[in-house]
C-alpha cells in the first residue's frame, strides 16, 4: 500500500491550512457576516441609547433654562448695566457688560464694541454663545465689549419704536462710558437686528461709529428665481393676516416659535433627519456640541402683536424701508437710511437661503441709484460675501469667527478713514514672500476693492420678478382690514392667558423637548442605562458592512428630502407668480403690477440738489486751504489716482510713522484724519490740477515739503514700486513741490533721500523697522490713498 503525499500550497502561496470559520463561511457567506451583525448591531443600540440619553439631556436643560428666566446663553461673564424695563418706555431689554477674562484685560480708551442680539424667535446670546464669536474676537483684540440682551416676555404696549429708544439710550451709556476712545462705538447687528440696527443708525446717527449688519435683509422682495422661496411665503399666505391671527390667539403675544420653524422648514432634510442623525452617528463626540447650540436654539421668545404687525407690514411684505415709507408712531420722523453717517459694514453668504446676497445688498442700488449719488452723499459702504456658510454659521461658525468676523473687526479703523464708495472686503491667507509681512496684523491680509452699484446689481438675475411683490402688498393690505375688522374682535374676545400658554406649550419644538425630559416616566431608563453603555462603550468598526449600508441608508433618506424640497419650494414659485404676476390679480385689487419705484417728494429731491451744491462749494473753497496733512492726503489722492483697492500694509505703515514722531510732533487723531481723507479725496476728484497746483500755499516750508514726500513715497511704495502712470504723478508732483533735484537729506523718521524718491526708486533703509512690533490697530490714525472705483464680481 503506498503512502499519500499530500500536495503542497501553490507555489509562492501561503502554507497555512484554512480555518474552520474561513472553511465555513466559505460554504455559507451569511455565516461570515454573523460577527460583523453582532458588532453593528451591538454599537446601533448602545449609540440609540447615547442618542436618547442626549435629548434627554436637552429637554432637562430647556426646562432649567425657562425656569432661570431664559438669560442669554453667553459663556463669557457679564453684568446688568440698564435694565429697559426701568425706561419711561419699558421694553424687555437690556444692556450688559461683557466681563472680560482676568488674563485678557480690555483697554478703556480703545473703541467699545457693542453685539445687538436678533429677536426672531430665538433667544439672546448668538454673538457670544462660544469662546470664537463675535465677543470673543473683541475680547482678545483688547476691545471693551457691550451686550444688548432681552427678556423672553415683552412690556406691556411695546413697540419696534420704544425698542429702538432704549438701544439708543444703551448706546449713548456706552459712549459716555469711553471718552476717550478714538471713535464712537462699534456696533454689530445680527439678523433681524441688522435693520433694527440701520433704523437707530438712521434716526440717531450721533450715537453710532462703524456698523456691521451680519446676515440681515433689508431688501425683502430680492432674490434670484429659483433659489430664493422664502421671500414668497406673505404672498401665498395671504399677507400679514396671519401673523396677527397668531398673535391674538395668544392673548396679544405672538410665539417666537414659529419663526424658527419657519427656517426650520426650508430644509427638511436637516429638520426631519440629518440633524439628529449626525449625532447618533457620532453619540460618542457629537453631544456637547449639540446641546450647546439647542440650548440657545430652543430658548423662544415672545413679541407682542404690534411688534410682529410692523415687522412683518413694513418690511417683509411691505418692503418700506428703502422707500422711506417708515414713519415714527407722531408721524414727524421719516427713517431714510441715507442719513446713516458711519460707515456700513454688510457681511453676507451665498450659503445663506434665510438672508440671500440680494436681500442684504439690494438696499444699496434702491438708496443710491449711481456711484455719483453715493459718494456724494459721503457714504462707506463695505461689503464682504463668504463662498458657502449658512445663515447660522455666519454667526456661530468658529471658522467665519476666526476669519471674517476677526479681519473685519482688527480693519475697523481703516475702514472708517476710507473715502466715500463702495467697497467688497477681500481676506487671503497671507504668501511667505509677501513684501512688509510686519504690517500685516494676523493671520490674513485684508483689502477692499473698489465696487460700483452695477456690482451690485450684476448680483442679481434682474429685478423684474420683485414687481408681483407690489400686488402682494396691496392684497395683504386689503386681507389685513378685513381680519381687523371682521374676525379680531372675535379672537380676542375667546383668547385669554390661560388658552394661550397652552398652546404655546403644544407646539411642536417645545413638545419634542419637553416630553424628553427626566419628567416622563418612560425616560427614566435612559438615565440609568446610558452610563453603563458609556462604561462597556463597543464601537463598531468604520469598515463594517452594516455601517456602511446605514450611511448609504442615510444619503438616500437625504436625498429624497431634498428632492421633495426642490419641487415643494418649484411649485411654490410658480403658484405666487400664477397669482400675483396675473393682470386679472393686479386689476382686482385695483393697481397694475409694476416694477417698484423709490420716487421722492420733490422737496426732499431739492433739499438734496442743495446740499450735494453746498459741499461742493466748500470744496471749492477748500482747495487753497489746510496745512501739512491736508497736503500729504491729497498727495496720496492724486498719485494713487482713485486706486482699485486699498490694504491694510499702507495704513498700518502710517501708524507707524506717527508713533516714530517726537511727542512734541503733534499728528493727527483718527476723526481729523478721517475728515482730511475725505474731504481731500473729494477736492481731487473734482479738479486733480487745481488741487495740486495749490499744493505749494499749503506747505511753504522746504524741508517739511521734503519730510512729507518722501512719508508719501515710502507709503505709496509698501506694495510695490512706483510704475507708469503713478510714478509720473509722484514725478509731478515732486516737481511741483521743488523736491525733485533737492539735495540728499533724510527724512523725520532717518529715511532717504528725496532725490532717489523723487525718481520713483525705494529709499536704501526702506526695510529697518521691518523688526519693530507692529502697531495697534487702536493708535490714531494715518491711511492710505483716497480711490475709487474697477469692478469685479465677487
Amino acid at each position: 500500500m503506498s503512502a499519500r503525499i499530500p500536495a503542497g500550497p501553490p507555489q509562492g502561496g501561503s502554507a497555512q491550512a484554512p480555518s474552520t470559520t474561513q472553511a465555513a463561511g466559505a460554504a455559507n457567506p451569511f455565516a461570515a457576516l454573523g460577527q460583523p451583525a453582532l458588532e453593528y448591531f451591538t454599537d446601533a443600540w448602545q449609540r440609540t441609547v447615547l442618542l436618547l440619553d442626549i435629548l434627554r439631556q436637552r429637554g432637562n436643560e430647556s426646562a432649567e433654562h425657562e425656569r432661570e428666566g431664559m438669560p442669554a446663553v453667553l459663556v463669557f461673564e457679564h453684568e446688568l448695566l440698564a435694565d429697559g424695563r426701568e425706561l419711561p418706555e419699558p421694553v424687555n431689554y437690556a444692556l450688559l457688560r461683557i466681563v472680560p477674562p482676568a488674563d485678557s484685560p480690555t483697554d478703556p480708551a480703545k473703541r467699545a464694541f457693542v453685539v445687538i442680539d436678533p429677536r426672531a424667535g430665538h433667544g439672546p446670546g448668538i454673538g457670544g454663545f462660544k469662546t470664537d464669536s463675535e465677543i470673543g474676537i473683541a475680547l482678545r483684540s483688547g476691545h471693551p465689549c457691550y451686550f444688548v440682551t432681552f427678556f423672553q416676555e415683552p412690556c406691556p404696549g411695546q413697540t419696534i419704536e420704544s425698542v429702538a429708544r432704549a438701544e439708543a439710550a444703551f448706546l449713548k451709556i456706552v459712549g459716555e462710558r469711553h471718552p476717550d476712545a478714538p471713535g464712537k462705538p462699534f456696533v454689530v447687528g445680527n439678523c433681524q437686528a441688522g435693520w433694527a440696527l440701520m433704523i437707530l443708525a438712521a434716526v440717531a446717527p450721533e450715537r453710532t461709529g462703524p456698523l456691521l449688519v451680519a446676515g440681515a435683509p433689508l431688501a425683502y422682495w430680492s432674490g434670484v428665481r429659483g433659489q430664493n422661496p422664502m421671500r414668497y411665503s406673505g404672498g401665498l399666505l395671504g399677507g400679514s393676516w396671519l401673523a396677527s391671527l397668531t398673535a391674538d390667539t395668544g392673548n396679544g403675544r405672538f410665539d417666537g416659535a414659529w419663526l424658527v420653524q419657519n427656517f426650520e422648514q426650508l430644509n427638511p432634510a436637516n429638520t426631519l433627519w440629518k440633524k439628529l442623525y449626525d449625532v447618533y452617528a457620532k453619540a460618542d463626540t457629537e453631544g456637547p456640541r449639540f446641546l450647546e447650540f439647542e440650548r440657545w436654539w430652543g430658548g423662544h421668545f415672545l413679541m407682542n402683536r404690534e411688534e410682529i404687525d410692523w415687522i412683518v407690514q413694513n418690511l417683509f411684505i411691505g418692503n418700506r424701508l428703502t422707500a422711506g415709507e417708515v414713519r415714527s408712531s407722531d408721524g414727524k420722523t421719516v427713517v431714510d437710511l441715507r442719513n446713516v453717517r458711519s460707515p456700513v459694514i454688510v457681511f453676507a453668504s451665498w450659503g445663506d437661503n434665510i438672508t440671500p446676497p440680494q436681500q442684504a445688498l439690494n438696499w444699496i442700488p434702491d438708496l443710491y441709484p449711481t456711484d455719483e449719488e453715493l459718494v456724494a452723499n459721503d457714504q462707506v459702504i463695505v461689503y464682504c460675501l463668504h463662498p458657502t456658510v449658512g445663515h447660522l454659521g455666519i454667526f456661530v461658525s468658529a471658522g467665519v469667527a476666526n476669519r471674517e468676523h476677526s479681519e473685519l473687526f482688527c480693519a475697523l479703523d481703516l475702514i472708517d478713514v476710507l473715502p466715500p464708495g463702495l467697497y467688497e472686503a477681500k481676506i487671503e491667507d497671507v504668501a511667505p514672500d509677501l513684501p512688509h509681512r510686519d504690517l500685516v496684523e494676523g493671520r490674513y491680509l485684508i483689502r477692499f476693492e473698489r465696487r460700483s452699484v452695477a456690482d451690485i446689481l450684476a448680483l442679481d438675475d434682474g429685478r423684474e420678478d420683485e414687481r408681483p411683490f407690489e400686488v402682494v402688498r396691496r392684497v395683504a393690505e386689503i386681507n389685513q382690514h378685513i381680519y381687523d375688522t371682521f374676525a379680531s374682535p372675535w379672537v380676542r374676545a375667546m383668547s385669554n392667558e390661560f388658552n394661550a400658554q397652552w398652546m404655546r406649550a403644544l407646539h411642536p419644538a417645545r413638545l419634542e423637548r419637553a416630553v424628553a425630559t427626566d419628567m416622563n416616566p418612560w425616560m427614566a431608563w435612559i438615565g440609568a442605562m446610558a452610563p453603563m453603555v458609556r462604561a462597556n462603550r463597543a464601537p463598531v468598526s468604520p469598515d463594517n458592512p452594516f455601517l456602511a449600508m446605514e450611511k448609504a441608508a442615510s444619503e438616500q433618506i437625504v436625498s429624497a428630502l431634498d428632492q421633495y424640497r426642490d419641487a415643494r419650494d418649484a411649485w411654490y414659485e410658480r403658484a405666487f407668480e400664477a397669482i400675483y404676476n396675473s393682470p386679472a390679480m393686479a386689476a382686482l385689487v385695483g393697481m397694475r403690477a409694476q416694477a417698484p419705484a423709490n420716487v421722492e417728494s420733490p422737496v426732499t429731491v431739492a433739499l438734496r440738489k442743495e446740499l450735494a451744491e453746498r459741499r461742493l462749494r466748500d470744496a471749492e473753497a477748500a482747495i487753497g486751504q489746510g496745512g501739512p496733512l491736508e497736503a500729504f492726503v491729497r498727495v496720496l489722492a492724486y498719485v494713487a489716482d482713485r486706486p482699485s483697492s486699498i490694504e491694510e500694509r499702507p495704513f498700518n505703515l502710517l501708524r507707524r510713522m506717527a508713533r516714530e514722531q517726537s511727542e512734541s510732533t503733534a499728528h493727527a487723531d483718527l476723526a481729523t484724519f478721517k475728515a482730511a481723507v475725505r474731504q481731500q479725496s473729494f477736492i481731487v476728484r473734482l479738479d486733480p490740477k487745481r488741487a495740486i497746483q495749490a499744493l505749494p500755499a499749503l506747505v511753504p516750508d522746504r524741508d517739511t515739503r521734503r519730510r512729507l514726500m518722501v512719508a508719501a513715497h515710502r507709503v505709496m511704495t509698501v506694495k510695490g514700486p512706483l510704475e507708469g502712470e503713478r510714478l509720473a504723478r509722484y514725478r509731478e508732483v515732486a516737481e511741483l513741490m521743488g523736491t525733485r533735484h533737492a539735495p540728499e537729506a533724510a527724512d523725520a523718521v532717518g529715511r532717504a533721500d528725496v532725490a532717489e524718491a523723487a525718481q520713483g526708486e525705494a529709499p536704501p533703509d526702506e526695510h529697518a523697522q521691518a523688526g519693530k512690533p507692529q502697531a495697534s490697530r487702536a493708535v490714531p490714525p494715518r491711511q492710505p490713498a483716497a480711490g475709487t472705483t474697477p469692478r469685479p464680481r465677487r
